[in-house]
């Protein structure tokens, strides 16, 4: 394999990565506005507090989706440092996601139920955004045994000669144990 099918295979894993990541987040914003929308309707709290309520809420969907199939091939050796990252990273996109709607509710003055849905949304995109960096980066880790020898293959492949003695060295290094 050459770099350019290195990197596209790079590419493919980040977009597959990304697709897994969006469709959990997506799942947890539906639940992050359903539980919003119902504490302010049912009850008298601020909305940056109805806001904190359902992100807390969203943040646990979350971890389960994450962990069971977003990143299911992750390395689950350190369990109690997993959450404890998860859980503080999951705490500044929950500051990131209501600064936004606490400095429009507070700041502007913009406080109608539309209003509050559009930039809690806006607050949730930024905080994504940080979310999907922190929680690959430093969460969910990639196995280093795995990116290693998905390396030294694709150095072997490159490194093979063409023709006959291609076929040769491949019963080589499959008898190699």
């Amino acid at each position: 394999m050459n770099e350019r099918g290195a990197l596209r295979v790079r590419l493919d894993r980040l977009a597959r990565e990304v697709v897994k990541f969006g469709a959990v987040g997506a799942v947890g914003t539906v639940v992050n506005f359903g539980v919003f929308n119902f504490v302010r309707h049912v009850s008298d709290l601020q909305v940056v507090r109805a806001s904190v309520i359902a992100t807390v809420v969203a943040i646990a969907v979350n971890y389960v989706g994450f962990r069971y199939f977003t990143y299911k091939d992750r390395d689950k050796s350190g369990r109690t440092k997993e959450l404890t990252l998860f859980l503080l990273f999951s705490v500044v996109g929950l500051v990131i996601e209501n600064g936004v709607l606490y400095a429009a509710t507070y700041g502007f003055g913009w406080d109608g139920r539309l209003e509050s849905n559009l930039f809690k949304f806006l607050g949730i995109g930024i905080a994504t955004c940080f979310r999907f960096w922190s929680y690959r980066t430093w969460v969910f880790k990639t196995l280093p045994a795995r990116e290693a020898v998905a390396h030294a293959e694709s150095f072997l492949e490159d490194a093979e000669p063409p023709g006959p003695a291609r076929a040769e060295n491949r019963r080589t290094v499959q008898r190699t144990p």
